[in-house]
């Protein structure tokens, strides 16, 4: 990789952890490319990304950003994992750290606060961003369709009442 190269790399992760809110690190010692693979298409399936960089770019990137703290964390066979949405990258990264224990994490940093391993554990259990947002919205509607029920059941109880008068009224002309 020749240097133009290294610059575009590190001002590349400069501007992604600029714009992200949860930077994961891991270790990957002894995984396959497959595996790795199988990872990224997991973490792109939750809106979040995993790269393998080299420590020393990476590091360059961290630099004067809310994620600076990560630099120790950069020794051996690093990659990285992020997301907009807090909770995604650590939800795919704990589930696949479960299964394979090649795959070894060693700290995050959320909104400038480093976490532990035991953090990212805890960030894992949370809803993800748009389950929240499935949730707030059945709240949201729960109420109005109450409302909804409870003004059409006077109309109904009078439709009905209504019925029962006119089959009164047919019962006794006949």
């Amino acid at each position: 990789m020749d240097r133009a190269a290294k610059k575009e790399l590190v001002e590349t992760l400069s501007g992604v952890f600029s714009e992200t809110s949860l930077v994961v690190v891991g270790h990957y010692s002894g995984l396959k490319v497959s595996e790795i693979t199988d990872l990224r298409r997991q973490m792109r399936a939750a809106g979040a990304s995993f790269k393998v960089s080299k420590n020393r770019l990476t590091k360059l990137a961290l630099q004067g950003t809310k994620f600076e703290g990560l630099a120790e964390l950069m020794k051996g066979p690093t990659a990285i994992a992020y997301s907009a949405d807090p909770v995604a990258a650590a939800k795919v990264a704990v589930d696949y750290a479960k299964k394979n224990d090649k795959f070894v994490l060693k700290g995050a940093v959320m909104g400038g606060q480093q976490l532990d391993v035991e953090g990212i554990k805890a960030l894992a259990t949370l809803p993800s961003l748009d389950e929240l947002r499935a949730r707030l919205l059945g709240m949201i509607q729960t109420p109005a369709s109450r409302i909804a029920s409870v003004l059409q059941a006077p109309g109904g109880q009078l439709a009905r009442v209504l019925s029962a008068y006119a089959k009164k009224d047919e019962e006794q002309a006949a």
